[in-house]
């Protein structure tokens, strides 16, 4: 199996990546926001809208 960040081969400790910068490369993509699934659903842009205004006003933690 080859690690999703650099096709190197992938270590046990780390699957499934090849080492720890990799997996931490992954997580800040997530964590960015770079890995994101499209919606058509207009109610979508809405919800996130608003979750957005409810974070500038009280806090990222209202998110949850």
């Amino acid at each position: 199996m080859a690690c999703p960040i650099c096709d190197r081969e992938t270590d046990v400790k780390f699957r499934p990546f090849c080492s720890k910068r990799c997996a931490d490369i992954d997580l800040a993509k997530w964590l960015s926001g770079s890995y994101a699934i499209p919606s058509q659903d207009e109610d979508d842009a809405e919800n996130l809208a608003e979750a957005l205004d409810d974070a500038a006003k009280n806090g990222p933690e209202r998110l949850h």
